[in-house]
């Protein structure tokens, strides 16, 4: 009776058990929820951050966007978003997303505001995560998302994954209130794929693609990331071939199991900088994405070889379980959610189900679909590099509100000395800079690096490898171009603070030297001795001046062109001679002379505010940025050196350089 007894008990137990897995599987799905957890927890799921760069969040932009952006966040708690901007609307946007989305603007950008995606990878480091993504601020994504991350966060090797875009032309779906529930038409969806119906299609477009990695031990390729500029193509796939040819990372297709929705927009095709059959035209004429196209050509191990993207591994999802298949091979790689050591076999007896064989079937037809992306030829790359802006259009995009800029000239020889005075601007938070190029290679070497620069025609054409240090005829010849083309844009309406490269900036004098109002030229002066006059003959420093665009200033300034002009010395002795008088017989006081033909007062700037490289030793102090802090300077001349080798080696030594040459970004 007693095993009956027990007998009836554990059969009990039996039925109300597989009653209740009966019940449960009677149950009618979530079809509302976005993140579902019938594979996961949310304890499960590792620390995903996504970052992204958004464009300025107006109109049908900021919408999708904040559409997009929304999704994400609604996935998981798990899930944070940085978005790299410097758009004042980015921080206002971010707070309506809570704590999980942050803005970061300490990056490279260009003069225009993209942001460069070497500087963003850089800076993406400085965030602990488990896994980093990089996507397009206008993609939607789904709960398959994180089920196929969490799949991917338990592979023993380090990964990089990449999913293709599904363009939308129409997506009529928006999220409830509380950003947990898909509607249409008021009345709660789930959306999957047959949701979308034909309405999708596959797209090449490298911007668009999402890209993810884990945070692991091996970095994802070989050399540097070259500065490709973001959401304007190629970089992506560039990313892509050199992880597949550095070897270094396991590097899957998971397009079938990420479905990564690009809300449809015909003006950002030209982002798809591929070869597609199913892409329209790429833009002409775009410097961005030619300079791309150029760093993709010239960089790396895949600049040598191209990669057939349908011999990557790609992952599915058949009956309910992770395949990675390689259909060019025939065979199939398993996993379980456990960690295990990645094996390959033949499709095996067990997956050759009708339904899993029909999955497999499907996905390699899938793929013979988009297995036309590819990156363009490289004959790009031997295209002049260009900007689409004349020198008048870009004062109207970098002057600041007093119709201000600061204008640098430069030869390629002194471009990494360029490259440390731009990256030590941006950091004071300065923008309103020009560059003027001396020769064609440091055009297209400011182009790549996302300068506002222009090429003077006017410039010596024999200057460009040229050791161009004081001294030299090559010297005097440049500093001439500087003061016709200070003249040129004072009479286009814009004031002009003038800077040689070898100026290094502590704070923006621009406040203090705006101060000093019409009719005056506040120039640097050269005089080292401390008990002497700054305005003794000959001491006006002609590498760091600011000037007015009035008409006393305009007049001064084309005399001190026109007597250049015929000196066979450098323009700085025509400045003072001019403006001075010869032997300074203009001079007023101890610091200041005037022109009498156009009344300019010419201010000499107080030395301890902008010192000469000969001033006070400064230049020799243990720390010299202890030292100019100490005594408050704005700027400090790295001049009174002769060389350009010296020059650059006495910057670098005193710890005043912002640039790292080796990867194209400025210092943090």
């Amino acid at each position: 009776a007693l095993l009956i007894g027990l007998w009836s008990v554990w059969v009990s137990g039996v039925l109300l058990i597989a009653l209740s897995l009966y019940a449960t599987q009677r149950l009618p799905l979530s079809k509302n929820r976005i993140f579902s957890h019938t594979s996961f927890s949310d304890l499960d799921t590792p620390k995903i951050t996504i970052f992204t760069a958004p464009a300025p969040f107006t109109g049908s932009s900021g919408t999708k966007q904040s559409l997009a952006i929304r999704s994400w966040l609604a996935l998981s708690p798990q899930i944070s978003v940085i978005l790299f901007s410097q758009h004042h609307s980015a921080a206002s946007f971010a707070k309506s997303f809570g704590s999980r989305a942050l803005v970061e603007s300490d990056i490279d950008f260009t003069f225009l505001g993209v942001p460069f995606f070497h500087s963003m990878v850089a800076k993406s480091r400085a965030f602990k995560s488990d896994i980093y993504v990089f996507m397009d601020t206008e993609t939607i994504l789904l709960p398959d998302f994180v089920l196929a991350l969490n799949y991917a966060h338990n592979l023993d090797d380090d990964w990089l994954l990449f999913a293709s875009p599904r363009d939308v032309p129409n997506f009529p779906f928006y999220l409830d209130e509380d950003r947990k529930h898909w509607l249409k038409d008021g009345q709660r969806i789930r959306i999957q794929e047959d949701t979308l119906g034909s309405s999708w299609q596959w797209s090449c477009c490298d911007s668009r693609m999402v890209i993810a990695w884990n945070n692991g031990v091996m970095p994802l390729h070989h050399g540097v990331l070259p500065p490709f500029l973001y959401g304007k193509g190629v970089y992506n796939h560039w990313l892509i071939n050199e992880a597949l040819s550095s070897g270094l990372r396991f590097v899957f297709d998971a397009s079938w199991t990420i479905s990564n929705i690009a809300l449809g927009d015909s003006r950002r095709q030209s982002n798809c900088l591929v070869k597609s059959s199913n892409v329209s035209d790429i833009e002409k004429g775009s410097w961005e994405y030619d300079c791309n196209s150029h760093l993709a050509a010239v960089y790396g191990l895949s600049s040598l070889h191209g990669f057939n993207y349908s011999a990557v591994m790609k992952l599915v999802k058949c009956d309910g379980q992770y395949l990675l298949i390689n259909a060019t091979e025939d065979f199939l790689h398993t996993y379980a959610y456990k960690k295990k050591s990645l094996w390959k076999r033949h499709i095996p007896n067990c997956w050759r189900s009708k339904t899993t064989l029909a999955c497999v079937v499907r996905t390699i037809k899938t793929r013979n679909e988009t297995s036309g992306c590819s990156l363009k030829d490289g004959s790009v790359h031997t295209k002049t590099l260009k900007l689409s802006f004349s020198l008048e259009s870009l004062l109207a995009i970098t002057a600041d509100e007093n119709k201000t800029v600061v204008l640098t000239v430069a030869g390629y020889s002194y471009k990494d000395m360029l490259m440390s005075w731009v990256c030590r601007l941006r950091r004071l938070r300065i923008t309103n800079f020009l560059v003027s190029s001396l020769d064609y290679e440091t055009y297209q070497f400011s182009v790549m690096q996302g300068l506002p620069v222009f090429n003077d025609p006017s410039a010596p054409s024999d200057i460009s490898f040229n050791d161009c240090h004081f001294g030299t005829e090559c010297f005097q010849r440049v500093t001439k171009v500087k003061s016709r083309l200070v003249l040129k844009i004072l009479k286009l309406g814009y004031n002009v603070l003038l800077s040689d490269v070898d100026v290094y900036w502590f704070k923006n004098p621009l406040p203090l030297l705006s101060s000093f109002g019409p009719a005056t030229l506040a120039a640097q002066s050269d005089e080292y001795n401390q008990t002497r006059p700054i305005n003794l003959p000959r001491r006006l420093n002609s590498g760091f001046y600011f000037a007015r665009s009035d008409a006393p200033t305009i007049s001064a300034m084309g005399k001190v062109v026109r007597h250049a002009a015929t000196s066979g010395l450098t323009e700085q002795p025509s400045f003072y001679d001019t403006l001075c008088g010869e032997g300074g017989s203009t001079r007023k006081g101890d610091n200041r002379c005037v022109e009498p033909g156009t009344n300019l007062t010419v201010h000499f700037l107080d030395r301890n505010l902008f010192p000469n490289g000969a001033y006070l030793g400064l230049w020799e102090r243990k720390n010299v940025k202890s030292a100019c802090k100490k005594q408050g300077c704005l700027v400090l001349h790295n001049n009174w050196i002769s060389g350009r080798v010296k020059k650059l080696e006495r910057q670098v030594i005193s710890g005043l350089w912002d640039y790292d040459i080796t990867t194209r970004m400025c210092l943090v």
